[in-house]
């Protein structure tokens, strides 16, 4: 049957969603949920999802993979003369779901790893199943109301661009080439860098005189500056703040103070400060600064979210209350029935985990995780409405259950390294639950816009969390062996803040001081109208990271503001730089996973003989080759080449 352009003008006002036309009308029963559709979108989650963990422990953030396994699944089934929109929309549905679960599970469960405790594969497929699968299903109650009755309210950034990306698929393959050849380069320079250690990754250079004890320099990454061009220049400018604070400011005080103890300070470290370097300070001492930072960042994100809460409760209910004597094809949703008994046997698997001392301890952590679970999707659903899934707090969420978890448990009596571990699985799962949902809202929206069967792309996402799950532990233990998780090659710093949290409530030993005053900055910074949550994670990472975010939220912030173009220029160069940013971070993440993988299986690319001649040191040589990546990026961006062949879509991510 033909497809029906109903409505192809996604971001029009002032229609309510009772009467919205979705671009396939609800009359029509095209080919949507196919076995190729299937395999593509399962493909793709294992990829990104691979990609993601690797990212979400070497930077510390995850790229939303909706747009780029919608141009990727428009490329691949183009291969087929009958594909449709619905089609590609089941394909990125699916593709996604494996980075949504991605990053709840690599932002926790190596905690366990870094703490030394074995995890099997199995272990983290039956935590990340049970965490994604939740989140599916604690988010189909949320959709009618979220999705449908607050059209026009809540923009869904992502999923509104993803429709449009999957429309302008149908008319030409501009925006796939341009992702792939982002790709492409993200992944020959991560090839030489990760791959055959052409040249060192960092540019490290410590600070003397009065500021000795901080240091700057930046990691040439792609993906930092694909990130940095997607999150903008004030995301990108309030991270480095916070990492300007930290390493010019908190760590030289440090040193200046510790320098003449001759003994450890705090108890926290073993070795006295005079004999620390930057690397060593930031580990012992502003690490603990920045994870105040965070919990205060998720209290104030929690405070403000608190009428979201409220207002997504009463609509889910009313929603139920109104009953449908026929529902249409776009309102039908996975049954309840099925979503009760899913759910139960979910928080059954939970209780009885291994790693709690008796049912009745498992019991309670079931019980808080659909607590926790049920009012932080709510918040996670509602929230990347507005910010999109790039930008959702789920880390400060996941730390906010996982303190009060650990609170209970240790006043319970269940305290020691099994009592940390099941602190540790209770948060991952709820972090996953938070981020699974947040992705899931905006492929609702994708699939409302486009007039999908709501039950299928349910099914889809659950289908993408299975599969994804079944590599996330083989992942995660390969990038274990080569690296060692915790190390300086893999810092994994938001599994470092969960096992440090988890570890100081259970034992009582946490850095008060230093964490009440990372707090204390935070809330400064709220009160002086800041982005807290990047202010805060910049405080917590080193700041090579921020520098190089700055560069590509730089290039952003002249094409947004100080670049002489028509709206219409602007926003083709927007969408260019968008798709190439998109690239070079899918690129950076699949050859660093594709990397790990030939040197774990003994292929010695690493150490190659015969490019002994070629190799080198110096840091400065990487920053040079890196700035032919920015140069090509910024060519790309600024001049007019391609523009043509798109549209000016907001594919912002």
């Amino acid at each position: 049957m033909a497809e029906n352009k109903r409505n192809s003008d996604f971001t029009a006002t002032g229609v309510s969603g009772e009467d919205y036309k979705p671009y396939i009308s609800p009359d029509e029963n095209i080919r949507e949920f196919t076995v190729r559709a299937i395999l593509i979108g399962c493909v793709l989650a294992i990829l990104f999802g691979a990609a993601n963990a690797y990212l979400a422990m070497k930077i510390g953030m995850t790229i939303c993979a909706s747009i780029p396994a919608a141009v990727i699944g428009m490329a691949l089934l183009k291969c087929f003369k009958n594909s449709t929109v619905l089609e590609n929309n089941i394909v990125q549905t699916v593709g996604s779901s494996g980075e949504a679960l991605a990053a709840g599970v690599a932002f926790t469960l190596p905690a366990l790893l870094i703490m030394n405790l074995d995890i099997r594969i199995t272990t983290v497929f039956v935590i990340a199943a049970t965490g994604g699968i939740l989140g599916c299903l604690l988010m189909i109650p949320l959709r009618k109301f979220l999705i449908k009755d607050e059209h026009g309210k809540l923009p869904y950034p992502e999923g509104t661009a993803c429709a449009e990306v999957v429309v302008a698929g149908k008319e030409g393959g501009a925006s796939a080439k341009m992702l792939f050849k982002g790709l492409g380069i993200g992944a020959a320079f991560k090839f030489l860098t990760n791959g055959i250690c052409l040249f060192p990754e960092e540019l490290d250079i410590p600070l003397k005189g009065y500021l000795k004890g901080g240091a700057v320099g930046a990691d040439v990454y792609p993906s930092l500056l694909g990130a940095g061009f997607l999150v903008g220049p004030r995301i990108s400018a309030m991270s480095l703040a916070g990492s300007l604070v930290g390493w010019f400011g908190v760590l030289p005080l440090i040193y200046m103070v510790g320098q003449y103890a001759p003994e450890a300070i705090g108890g926290i470290a073993d070795i006295p400060i005079s004999e620390m370097d930057h690397w060593d300070m930031w580990t012992y001492y502003l690490k603990y600064v920045g994870i105040g930072s965070v919990v205060m960042g998720g209290f104030i994100s929690l405070f403000k979210a608190l009428p979201i809460i409220v207002k997504s409760f009463k609509g889910t209910f009313g929603a139920y209350k109104k009953g449908e004597s026929e529902v249409k094809r776009t309102e039908r949703n996975v049954p309840v029935k099925l979503i009760i008994i899913l759910a139960i046997v979910i928080l059954a698997v939970i209780a009885f985990q291994p790693v709690f001392p008796s049912v009745a301890a498992g019991s309670i952590g079931a019980i808080l995780v659909l607590i926790f679970g049920f009012i932080f999707v709510a918040v996670s659903a509602h929230l990347v409405g507005y910010v999109g899934s790039s930008n959702n707090p789920i880390v400060a969420m996941a730390i906010g259950s996982l303190l009060v978890t650990a609170i209970l448990f240790r006043v319970m009596g269940f305290n020691g390294t099994s009592g940390v571990t099941a602190v540790v699985i209770i948060g991952s799962i709820i972090c996953i639950c938070i981020g699974v949902s947040g992705d899931m809202a905006q492929d609702l929206k994708t699939g409302f816009l486009l007039g999908s069967t709501p039950a299928k792309q349910q099914y889809g996402q659950m289908i993408g969390i299975l599969c994804s799950a079944a590599v996330m532990g083989a992942v995660i233990i390969m990038l274990d062996k080569v690296y060692t998780i915790g190390s300086k090659d893999l810092a994994a710093p938001h599994a470092n803040m969960i096992k440090s949290l988890a570890e100081g409530v259970m034992s009582g030993n946490l850095p008060w001081t230093l964490i009440l005053a990372g707090m204390g900055i935070a809330l400064a910074v709220w009160l002086l109208g800041g982005e807290v949550l990047p202010f805060s994670v910049g405080l917590y990472l080193p700041i090579h990271l921020s520098t190089t975010m700055m560069v590509g939220g730089i290039i952003r912030g002249i094409v947004d503001k100080k670049l002489k173009c028509s709206d219409d220029i602007r926003a083709k160069k927007v969408e260019k730089g968008t798709l190439y940013a998109s690239g070079y971070i899918a690129g950076d993440a699949l050859m660093g996973v594709l990397a790990t993988a030939l040197i774990y299986c003994g292929t010695g690319i690493d150490s190659w003989g015969f490019l002994d001649f070629a190799r080198t040191d110096n840091a400065w040589v990487s920053t040079v080759v890196f700035c032919v990546v920015i140069a090509y990026f910024c060519y790309q961006v600024f001049s007019s080449k391609g523009e043509s062949e798109l549209s000016g879509r907001d594919i912002q991510m």
